[in-house]
Order: structure tokens, then sequence, then C-alpha cells
């Protein structure tokens, strides 16, 4: 599908996005002046129907124009929890009718004088927060370390709100400096998961040989030997029961997906698409 980012913070690298898998050939970025600006260039994209997914980064670097063209020392406040709640009640209803997905990348701030609870909050209002249908609190809780010093972060993504499934989940992973998400690093955690693997002490084995002592050392044997990673993969999806083959009777087709006799065929079968808020921190 077809992908574009705002890029309200001026920072997107395409050279290290492509680095890290992006396919920047479907990737169209627009680096706006002001929120209003950003705001209504995602509002022309959904309404055209032509795009399946737009990320906005970030709503902390959506500055309303007036704060732009004022002063330093002005004091204006409301003004971007205003803009947001407008572009909320605009959006609301073209995501529905064209299945586009809106991401939107947040920053945490922290409350003032807060006594009890939480004193982490998000930028621009609430809006934001009763509108999305799924929302990500994205944490770095530790870092990778090899001989050379730090390569990486562990990263962990909790579900603090979800109107399609049930919320409150949460996954690890790592994600690795010039390489992105760590796909060795999740056989790692799913095998050892599921019992493929064996983790004794610092020690991962598969099928009772040792194949490193240590998660960088395990995680450098799967890439050195792409078929044994290849395996556990295949190991990981049928004990998942993805993409295990199903038996099919003579002139009967299987089909992964369950339509109604009302649903259309497979070309124009309608995708459920939600809008999302990613606040990392």
């Amino acid at each position: 599908g077809t992908v574009v980012f705002i890029d309200a913070e001026h920072a997107l690298d395409v050279s290290y996005a492509k680095k890290l898998g992006v396919d920047t050939s479907a990737l169209l970025v627009s680096q706006p002046d002001c929120g209003e600006q950003a705001l209504e260039i995602c509002e022309t994209l959904v309404s055209s129907g032509s795009v399946d997914l737009v990320i906005v980064d970030s709503v902390a670097a959506l500055v309303p124009r007036a704060e732009i063209d004022g002063e330093m020392t002005d004091q204006q406040p409301g003004l971007q929890a205003r803009l947001m709640s407008k572009a909320m009640r605009k959006l609301t209803a073209l995501t529905a009718r064209s299945n586009t997905t809106i991401l939107f990348i947040n920053q945490i701030r922290m409350k003032i004088g807060v006594m009890f609870g939480s004193p982490e909050t998000t930028t621009g209002g609430n809006a934001l927060k009763f509108y999305s249908s799924v929302r990500m609190d994205i944490r770095r809780i530790s870092q990778i370390k090899d001989a050379d010093g730090v390569i990486g972060s562990r990263t962990r993504v909790k579900i603090v709100k979800n109107k399609v499934a049930p919320p409150f989940k949460q996954a690890e992973f790592d994600i690795v400096f010039n390489e992105g998400i760590s796909q060795v690093g999740e056989l790692l955690d799913l095998g050892v998961e599921h019992g493929i693997l064996d983790k004794t002490g610092a020690w991962f084995s598969y099928r009772g040989e040792k194949i490193g002592q240590g998660r960088e050392n395990a995680k450098a044997f799967l890439k050195e030997n792409p078929d044994v990673a290849e395996e556990i993969k295949r190991l990981i999806l049928e004990t998942l029961g993805i993409g295990t083959s199903q038996s099919t009777t003579e002139g009967e087709a299987v089909n992964s997906e369950t339509y109604d006799s009302n649903t259309p065929k497979s070309g124009s079968a309608k995708r459920s698409k939600v809008n999302g808020e990613a606040r990392a921190h």
C-alpha cells in the first residue's frame, strides 16, 4: 500500500529508513510549516482514499500558526488542544469512509505538582486520547551491549487502549541500531516461550545442542546459520497455528478468510482499519 509520512519534526532520514527496510518507493513525505497545514494535508489525503496509511510525526511538533507568528513571550494556552480537537472531529468520519489508518506519534510530558498517580501526560490535549481506537505506550527498558558498546535498545510496548481487541497486552523486542527490530531476537523470545528452545542459565539450546551463551551470542549463531533460524521460525508458526496447510477435497477451495453471502469478492473486500496513537518515551 501507499504510505504518507507527515514529518512535522523535519527529522526523517530517508536513506536511514531505507537501510532499516522501509520501502521508500511507496513512501510519500511531506514537511509542513505549521500544524494547520499538516492536518489539512492529512485531511486531503484521507478523503481522497488513495493512501493506506498516514503517519504524523509528531503531535508535539504540530505548532499552530498563531504560535509561530507570535512572540516568544506571548501566552496562548490551549491553541494546540483546540487544533487537535477540531482535526479529530473532521477526520473521524473520513477515516471510516476511506478505510485509511492514521498513526499519530506523540511525546510524553510531566504534569507539575502531581502527588498521586502518574505525572505523565501527552501533548495536544485529550481529544486524540478519546478518538483513538488503539493507543500504544512505547518505552526503552534497557540497553543492548556487545564488546564494542551499546548496539541497541530493549523495548516494551504496552497497549493502553484498544477498541478492537482486549487492551493492556504488552510485548518486548530488540531494536538494533542500523538494523531495526531484530528478527533473530524475536525467534529467541518466542522459541523459549513455546518450548522450542531451551534456556538454562545464560545458555540457549536447540534440540539438545547449545547454540550460544548469552542472548547476543545466540543471536549471532542464528544469523550465521539461517537454515537453523528458518527451522525454528517454522516450528514457532506451527505452534501458533499460523501458515499451516489444510487438506482439501477435490474441487473444494480453501481460503484463510471467511466471508458471508453478502461479502464482496477478494478484490473489493472492505478492509478494517483503525486510528491509533503511539507515544514514545
